[in-house]
């Protein structure tokens, strides 16, 4: 389920889609601590999948920076990213997001996620993914979503595999993660497969 939040606060338009164990919204302001505090306590967890933390990557300035980014690429239609949040406590679990969007002839869009430590392995991220799929699909009109892995990391391919994506491809030295060129796993799921595992 998709509802407006009443906050005058947000920069992107205030959404916020609903599931069972989880709901995903653009950050706002409010959420730095939160988020930096599992950022901060999962950073060995996260570090080996990551591109290079800058020194700043915690600092409030530094994600209000990334708001007011996020903010401008929402309204270009370029990318949409959201927070991950526990329904029950309403506590930021992680993130996720539509990045690279092209129009024209492609429609289509590249998804990423990352989950605090411990919060993984508890089904969150893959309901997210499907918050986000729904809101490609749905609300954007997309016609693809790709994704994209490295090859060690078998959480992430279980989770893309698990919400439908099939795997396309390896690219070799495809995107510089924690400082060095690494190779991915390609993933993909059309917006028909999604329909699809919608009517089952």
């Amino acid at each position: 389920m998709i509802r407006l939040i009443p906050d005058g606060l947000l920069s992107p338009p205030p959404l916020r889609i609903d599931g069972n164990a989880v709901f995903i919204r653009p950050a706002q302001p409010r959420d730095w601590k939160q988020w930096a505090d599992l950022r901060e306590a999962s950073r060995e967890f996260l570090v080996p999948w990551e591109p290079t933390w800058p020194p700043d990557a915690l600092t409030q300035t530094s994600f209000n920076r990334r708001l007011r980014r996020q903010a401008a690429e929402w309204r270009d239609d370029e990318t949409y990213s959201f927070l991950t949040f526990e329904q029950r406590t309403e506590q930021v679990v992680g993130g996720i997001g539509l990045t690279n969007v092209r129009r024209g002839v492609a429609q289509m869009g590249s998804m990423g996620y990352w989950s605090g430590r411990p919060f993984a392995r508890r089904g969150y991220t893959s309901e997210a993914a499907r918050l986000l799929l729904s809101f490609a699909f749905g609300q954007l009109g997309l016609h693809r979503v790709e994704a994209a892995c490295l090859p060690s990391n078998q959480a992430s391919s279980g989770v893309l595999e698990k919400v439908g994506f099939t795997r396309e491809g390896y690219a070799r030295a495809y995107l510089r993660i924690n400082d060095k060129w690494a190779d991915h796993v390609l993933y993909a799921i059309l917006r028909n497969d999604w329909v699809a595992q919608q009517g089952r």
